[in-house]
């Protein structure tokens, strides 16, 4: 007994030798493994909140482990520059990412880098709207490591280390520490971890399950699909493009708007960054959008429509209002897929005689609509000062107010030489930054109430935050859609055309301006505190459901005044209008809204909502939104699934261009 305690005794005070040896000797190699993990962990308490999860701080310890041994094959005396180059890389990672985040709910994507240029416009909102104190934490690790470097060169610690001359070995051994924890990780691992890794649309569930740097590594691998995947898989990819569209065949149906406006003219116009809640709202008495709310009065409202944009935002709400298709998993459509066969509305309106152009006073190449607008079928694609004159700038560039009044003529003269037409206008103003918009709107978004004495006054309430400014432009770009109705009455072009009016995502404000929104007292000039039962939380759900943008469908002389709640997606615009104008699109994923029991609205990331349940596929949790209607598990699989299919499917006819070479192995089979 007492020769097994002394063997232990020596095991232990071997193992106390070699690990003070160890610490005291790798000091530079542990700091950067420390600053890399603790980076990776506070990323994930920032945005998903499951930072305590043991699977994805092995993978983060892992890949920093095997990056980190390749520094040991360098001399001690040049080990820092590798380390911190590796830090600093790591960091960054981390840092952009919370970034994205706070913006966008979802994680960031090297396909990005062919659009970062679009950031440089907003660069004002990327500072005052994203990036906030927390931020710069990542940062402060940083920081110490270059101060530890620094103490170590003064009290010469490499110098000591060069001595040892175990570099090799130190490499070698930290590799197989850095495979033990990949193996360890790795039998942790389940089937739905591995096929959501591999679609990656599924990002913040991947982050929960792999850490930051798998993440980042495999979407480097997904941001190369557009030049490796046509490559591979194609027979696969077919099978199941045409598996799915055999099963899922819709039925012809009719319904009292069937053909209602066919042959009409129709201009869409495309409401940058407006909301929903902002329809029929009062500050003072004074409605916000006055103009909107007659439209949706007088025509047909969809009350519960929403975006389904992901990386790309406008470009993407453009893409999935057009063919009725999902937005890319990996990267977007406009910049990646852009030379791809679809099937969409101006194609199949072509194909009725109609002339079909789009406008925006942007820059040309912004989403590379340059390119991307022809390939949707647009005849032409009236843009910045080649067909514009630059004589008013809010924001971005051309106000609305301007660019509507220019556009008027040319649509009269498009009106002039050709049957019918079909335009889109992509509005501007409205777009964050908000900057400029107190010179060019007097909208007050102040609060008047009457004191304890009777007497009016005023508080500041949204003045001088995002949210205000956000509301001022949201009435200003009220004002120039009712200029662009009125204009267009006056020069004769109601009378045979349909309005369509859809916003093309929410404005990305944060939750913290919405609690004042919803929770100032103007007596004290204070948000109510928490514990206050009048208290409104804006949790995720409410801010998601909160997301919900205006569709409106307008005739001058067919005043129908139709509300619908149903739930309804973007992709859902090009069956429910196409059945109004008699097209017919053999690919859409959406439905008719007039035509389907219960629809079903479906997020790029998987999440999905029905009028039943908002339903979070990443952490695998849902809301009912309906108390006294109980949501079952069967209702929850079976839209989860569809879900899965859709973003699947479309994923696959976007990449592989199944579109177009369906119909080539078709005539090839034949």
């Amino acid at each position: 007994m007492n020769k097994f305690k002394d063997k232990l005794l020596k095991i232990y005070k071997r193992a106390k030798l070699f690990s003070k040896a160890y610490l005291k000797t790798n000091v530079l190699f542990i700091s950067y493994v420390l600053v890399s993990l603790f980076n990776a962990t506070i990323l994930r308490f920032y945005t998903v909140e499951k930072f305590w999860n043991i699977k994805p701080i092995l993978a983060d310890l892992a890949v920093i482990l095997l990056i980190g041994c390749i520094g040991y094959f360098i001399k001690p005396k040049k080990q820092f520059r590798y380390f911190a180059g590796c830090a600093i890389v790591l960091t960054t990672i981390c840092f952009v990412n919370s970034l994205y985040y706070t913006n966008y709910l979802s994680f960031a994507s090297l396909s990005l880098l062919a659009t970062s240029t679009q950031a440089i416009g907003v660069a004002d909102a990327i500072w005052k709207q994203i990036l906030q104190i927390k931020d710069f934490i990542y940062f402060v690790p940083l920081i110490i490591f270059f101060l530890i470097n620094s103490s170590l060169k003064k009290h010469g610690y490499f110098e000591f280390v060069t001595e040892i001359e175990v570099g090799k070995v130190r490499a070698m051994n930290t590799a197989v520490a850095g495979l033990i924890v990949l193996g360890l990780f790795v039998s942790m691992l389940t089937a739905t971890d591995l096929s959501r890794l591999k679609k990656q649309w599924n990002r913040e569930y991947v982050v929960m399950q792999f850490g930051i740097y798998v993440y980042q590594f495999n979407d480097i691998v997904a941001s190369l699909k557009p030049q490796i995947s046509p490559l591979f898989g194609l027979d696969t990819a077919n099978k199941e493009f045409r598996e799915y569209y055999e099963t899922n065949k819709k039925e012809d149906t009719k319904n009292k708007y069937t053909n209602i406006y066919e042959n009409k003219n129709v201009i869409s116009i495309h409401a940058e960054s407006i909301m929903n809640y902002l329809i029929g709202l009062e500050i003072n008495g004074v409605e916000v959008t006055p103009n909107l709310n007659k439209l949706a009065g007088e025509g047909m409202y969809f009350s519960n429509f929403y975006a389904q944009e992901s990386v790309g935002t406008s470009s993407d709400s453009e893409f999935t209002l057009n063919t009725s298709l999902m937005p890319a998993s990996s990267g977007t459509v406009f910049v990646s897929y852009w030379d791809r066969e679809y099937v969409t509305m101006p194609k199949l309106l072509k194909e009725k005689d109609y002339y079909t152009f789009s406008m925006h006073a942007n820059n040309c190449t912004m989403w590379n609509r340059n390119n991307m607008h022809p390939s949707l079928g647009y005849d032409k694609f009236y843009c910045y000062t080649d067909s514009f004159t630059i004589d008013e700038t809010i924001g971005l560039g051309l106000s609305d107010k301007s660019f509507f009044k220019q556009v008027v003529p040319i649509i009269e003269d498009i009106n002039k030489n050709n049957k019918r037409f079909y335009g889109n206008l992509i509005m501007l103003t409205n777009h964050t930054p908000w900057n400029d918009i107190d010179k060019h709107s007097d909208f007050d978004v102040t609060m008047k109430y009457v004191d304890e004495n009777g007497i009016e006054q005023t508080a500041p309430y949204l003045e001088g935050t995002m949210l205000g400014s956000y509301i001022k432009a949201v009435n200003y770009a009220d004002q120039a859609i009712g200029q662009l109705i009125n204009d267009l009455d006056d020069a004769g072009l109601l009378d045979d055309t349909v309005i369509v009016i859809y916003g093309d995502h929410d404005s990305k404000i944060k939750k913290s301006e919405y609690i004042r929104y919803y929770n100032y007292i103007p007596e004290t000039n204070s948000i109510r505190d928490e514990e206050d039962p009048e208290y409104v939380n804006v949790d995720f759900y409410s801010y998601e459901i909160n997301r919900s943008v205006p569709f409106i469908i307008w005739n001058k002389n067919d005043k129908k005044s139709v509300k619908v709640d149903e739930v309804m997606g973007m992709y859902d615009v090009m069956p429910t209008l196409g059945n109004m104008l008699n097209i017919y699109n053999p690919y859409a994923l959406g439905n008719d809204i007039f035509s389907v029991d219960e629809n079903v609205v479906i997020f790029p990331d998987g999440n999905w909502l029905t009028n039943k349940m908002y339903y979070n596929s990443q952490k695998e949790e849902g809301m009912p939104l309906n108390q006294y209607e109980p949501v079952s598990v069967d209702y929850i699989n079976k839209y989860t699934k569809e879900a899965e299919e859709k973003i699947s499917i479309s994923d696959k006819i976007i990449v592989y261009d199944l579109i177009k070479k369906s119909k080539v192995l078709s005539e090839e089979t034949e």
